[in-house]
This record gives structure tokens, sequence and C-alpha cells, in this order.
């Protein structure tokens, strides 16, 4: 009868009588039609991810044992050897201690304009819309087009020391692109230039899901414009501002086109902006050892990964754990 409980469900606790918890519902097993229907909408995009990323990842660490000109079936097996190379290379370490900087500065220079004219342009002002325009415009110009116009305003006979000494200033001209001293500074203030539109549209999207009472409620309790901003806006902020660093992180270790446009295969290391990128098609490519390209290819992307890895472990947890629980 529903209610009543026989003597194994109960549990005697100092006399009295406590109903055994109730058993827990039985999952319903995914039927036929359900695993069918699912096979045929992620298996296009799986077998395109297998075949685009992972197989050539594969193939890259498997030509990476040998040494290999890029003609004909690998046969000159080196085992750990260009691993060995890449390790003890002077030149790899220096490419890797630039993609480093490149990350570190990149952050600290696009984060926080990034985050100052998000701020700015969340309000409705005049010309608001042409402003989002020209920010955004930089990001989606080839990188080809970007590198070759920096490359020519920048020369030692470029626009860039024409304005200045034209302006009175011609002892500010200097050789932006071949000095040691300026040229990693160069290439973060087009770098930032390149990709802080992207990071600006990404704090607005954020910004938008931010509701607008709690910024009145802060108002209506005497918090300044300031205050708002530090307590309410950047903590609610904070997922999207880990997103846009993750992306940045990942792009800076990947580094290649607008460093090979503007610096060139060797220019790049004497001028101190080399990355691993540029060194891998260096090394490899161009001196027709495709077997130690791919080791260093290989490398590259081990190092990524644990970044990435790392990050999500103790960044992006809590953001995704959220997400995955519905934010309970």
């Amino acid at each position: 009868m529903a209610g009543s409980f026989t003597v194994a469900d109960r549990v005697r606790d100092g006399g009295g009588v406590k109903p055994a918890p109730p058993s827990r519902p039985r999952r319903r097993g995914i039927g036929w039609a359900q695993r069918l229907e699912i096979a045929v909408l992620s298996g296009p995009a799986i077998l395109m991810f297998a075949g685009f990323v992972i197989f050539p990842v594969l193939m890259a660490a498997y030509y990476g044992f040998y040494r290999w000109k890029g003609f004909g079936p690998p046969t000159d097996f080196v085992g750990l050897d260009n691993y060995k190379t890449i390790l003890q290379d002077t030149a790899f370490h220096e490419a890797l201690l630039h993609n480093g900087q490149i990350v570190v500065l990149s952050l600290l220079f696009q984060g926080p304009i990034a985050l100052g004219l998000a701020l700015l342009l969340n309000h409705r002002m005049r010309g608001q819309s042409i402003i989002r325009v020209l920010i955004f415009v930089p990001y989606v110009i080839s990188e080809v087009i970007v590198g070759t116009a920096w490359s020519l305003m920048l020369q030692t006979n470029g626009a860039v020391n024409d304005v200045l000494r034209s302006i009175g200033l011609g002892w500010l001209a200097e050789d932006w692109l071949a000095n040691p001293d300026l040229a990693l500074w160069t290439l973060i203030l087009i770098l930032t230039w390149k990709y802080i539109g992207f990071a600006v549209i990404l704090f607005l999207a954020g910004m938008q899901n931010i509701p607008e009472e709690l910024s009145e409620a802060a108002a209506v309790d005497g918090a300044t414009y300031w205050q708002t901003q530090w307590r309410v806006t950047l903590p609610l902020l904070g997922p999207t501002i880990r997103i846009w660093a993750f992306l940045s992180i990942i792009g800076a270790l990947q580094l290649f086109d607008l460093v090979y446009i503007i610096w060139g295969q060797y220019v790049a290391s004497t001028a101190g902006t080399s990355t691993m990128a540029t060194y891998m098609v260096t090394e490899g490519r161009n001196a027709g050892n495709y077997g130690y390209g791919n080791a260093v290819a290989v490398v590259l992307f081990l190092i990524s990964m644990l970044i990435a890895l790392v990050y999500q472990r103790f960044v992006l947890r809590r953001d995704t754990e959220g997400a995955l629980t519905g934010g309970q």
C-alpha cells in the first residue's frame, strides 16, 4: 500500500522509526534511433577534425623521427636526434623566449587598452558605430596587407621617419625593424593595432550580458562610476576576459605570418623577433630538412597543448564547470 513501510524498510534509531531513502530511478538508455542521429550529425565534424587535425599531427610526429628531404618515403631513421637538436639549439631557445615575451606584452598592452575602449564605447555617444567599425577594421584586414604596409612605413626612409622629420622630430627617427632594441616593441605595437579590435568587440559583447539593474543599484547605494566598473562590471566580465586571454596566449605562441612578412626569414633572428613558427619554417622547409621541421612542429604543438591544458585546469575550470552545470 502506498505510504506504508515494512520492517525491512525501517531503520530504528533510539526507538524512532525512519523510512529508508527512496531508491534512485533508473536512467533510460539511449535508443538506436538517437545513437544514429548523433552519429549522423556529429560524424562529418569528427571526420573533418580527424582528417585535418589529428592525422597531420600524427604524420608530423612520424616524420619527426627521420632525416627527410620531403621527397619520397622517409628512410633515414634518426630516432630522437631531431628533438635533441631542437632542445640544444640556442636559436630555438631565443625563439621560445621571444614567444614568451610576446605573450606577456600582448596581455599587458592589449588587455587594458581594449578594456578602456570597451568601457568608453559601452555608453551612447555620437559616432559610436563609426568608432567601433574603425577599431575593428584592422582585425579583418589580411595579415599580408598589414605586414606589407607596416614594413614599408617603418623602413629607415619610410613614412614614419619622414613624418618625424617633417615636424622637427628627426632625432626620433630610428631603424624600427632592424634595431634589436626596438624591433620587439615595434612588433608589439603592430600586434596591438591589429588585434585590439577583436578584444574590444569581445568585451562589448560580454558587457551586453551584464544587467543594467546592477549598475543602477550600485549608483543608488552611492557608488561612483569607477567603483561600479571595478566592483560590478569587471567581476562579471571575468569569464570573457579569461577567454580572451586564452585566445591571445595561443595566438602569440603560434605567431608566424606578421613576423615572416615584415622581417623575413633571416632578419627576424638578428632583430630579435624570431618565433618558434618562423624557426620551424627557416630550419625546416627553407633548409630542405622537412623531418626536422616536423619535429619542431610537434614541439610547438606540445607546448601549446600543455599551456592550454594548464590554463583550462587552473583558470577556466570555474567557467567551464558553471557552463556544464547550468551555473549551479
